[in-house]
């Protein structure tokens, strides 16, 4: 905990707030609860996927049904989905021309392994939202960045993977590193059995630090730098002018590719981060939000890229060697990326997102100028967030240094209670298609509620 949260919350305070909105989780929840003593009996922890019992109260809720901008949980009660599966429902629940066409298409047949007209469709529109225009496709962001780090590393000759402090590309081994006090590669806390100590596979550098980054790719064993563009998952970490340009330029200097993670940047607009700043990487990935919810993402690679990997793989291994999946670019998801990009996830619908989340920003900007809450608010397109420091950070090490499990926990709960849902792990808030005015202004209601309650006199 900070030392501006220490001289202005007060442990005793948050931990009564906390017990209130429990119980008041408790009343309200009594199917939720009958559904997850069920399922304790079978899934540890009660959840189908362990992070699950990260949410906050005794127990998650469980979902009844889901569609656009909200869900209504097992005892009935409507929420405004402001977590959006974390980016993965960021088209809205079941939007309805994926919908439409996953129907269409689990009739007429679901994977063979075989291409199928939407492939090609679909890389197109990619293409014209990102810029690289060779695209492959796989089931989840975290494949797509497995692919390139090997892909990386074959056509460079070269062991290691530069990634940001704090960072988060999903489940890749290379990307659980952190700097220790004196700046050593170290395994980052959570890293579950590393199969390799990541200092003989990774160079970890801190977001913005430009000498950083330059002195860890002079060395010149990197063979990709893998990133993304705005750090997210340890709330939103902006870049400081001149940083993506330098980060290109020392790339190219250097030899090392440059792979851009938008899997939770696409926020920033149709083609993420990388339209909207001209970042110009060697490959890029986008995750989970093109297929609508239906298991889809996508990697695109320059023509230079593309064929280096081409004359690096004969045929006959094309399948081995750690890249493939059987399941991946399958027709079902293909047809949802093809839909989700050309009907539901527009240019149009960002422009309409990117303005709820500047209504969102002011209503929890208006509520810290008027308590004194000693926190900041970030926005990145359609997505935005809180975080209790004064000043935004400039680094992940500042971001994480700021944060407060206790307090998040306690806000996220209250927040439950009068039917907003934000995502766990940190104070963020997306916008989709399907989201209104009034969702906005919910969570600015129950957001000065809480303020009140831990700052007001």
């Amino acid at each position: 905990m900070t030392s501006e949260l220490q001289a202005t919350v007060d442990p005793g305070r948050l931990n009564q707030l906390y017990q209130e909105e429990t119980e008041r989780f408790v009343a309200a929840r009594p199917r939720s609860r009958e559904l997850f003593e069920r399922a304790r009996r079978h899934l540890p922890g009660g959840v189908p996927m362990s992070w699950m019992v990260k949410w906050p109260g005794p127990y998650p809720v469980f979902v009844e049904h889901a569609e656009g901008a909200h869900f209504t949980c097992a005892d009935g009660i409507d929420h405004v989905d402001l977590c959006l599966g974390d980016t993965g429902a960021m088209s809205g629940h079941s939007p309805a021309a994926t919908v439409a066409t996953v129907r269409e298409q689990v009739g007429r047949g679901i994977t063979a392994m075989l291409p199928t007209a939407d492939a090609a469709m679909a890389a197109e529109e990619l293409t014209r939202r990102f810029g690289v225009p060779m695209w492959q496709f796989t089931l989840s962001a975290t494949d797509c960045n497995r692919h390139l780090l090997r892909y990386a590393r074959l056509v460079t000759g070269r062991p290691k993977v530069l990634v940001v402090d704090y960072c988060y590309h999903g489940t890749v081994d290379e990307t659980f590193a952190t700097l220790d006090e004196q700046g050593r590669v170290m395994a980052r806390r959570g890293n579950l059995g590393p199969p390799v100590p990541p200092e003989h596979t990774t160079a970890v550098v801190e977001f913005n630090d430009v000498d950083g980054l330059a002195a860890a790719l002079a060395r010149e064993d990197v063979a990709c730098a893998l990133l993304e563009p705005a750090m997210t998952n340890i709330g939103i970490v902006l870049p400081e002018p001149g940083y993506h340009q330098a980060l290109r330029e020392l790339a190219e200097r250097h030899g090392t590719l440059l792979i851009i993670d938008e899997t939770h940047t696409l926020c920033a607009g149709p083609g993420g981060c990388t339209a909207a700043w001209d970042l110009r990487p060697d490959a890029v990935v986008v995750g989970k939000t093109i297929g609508g919810g239906i298991p889809a993402a996508a990697f695109g690679m320059t023509e230079d890229f593309t064929e280096r990997i081409a004359a690096a793989v004969p045929p006959e291994d094309v399948d081995v060697g750690g890249i493939g999946g059987t399941l991946a670019g399958n027709a079902l998801s293909l047809a949802a990326v093809r839909a989700t990009l050309t009907e539901v996830l527009t240019d149009e619908a960002f422009t309409r997102m990117e303005a709820l989340a500047i209504d969102w920003t002011a209503g929890v900007q208006g509520v810290l100028d008027a308590t004194g809450a000693p926190w900041h608010v970030t926005r990145l397109g359609c997505r935005a967030e809180y975080a209790f420091s004064p000043q935004p950070p400039r680094t992940g090490a500042e971001a994480a240094g700021a944060d407060d499990f206790a307090l998040q926990q306690y806000l996220h709960l209250q927040a439950l209670n009068r039917g907003v849902l934000l995502t766990p792990f940190h104070n963020m808030a997306l916008m989709c298609p399907a989201t209104t005015r009034a969702d906005v202004d919910a969570h600015t209601e129950a957001f000065e509620q809480a303020a009140q309650a831990l700052f007001g006199a």
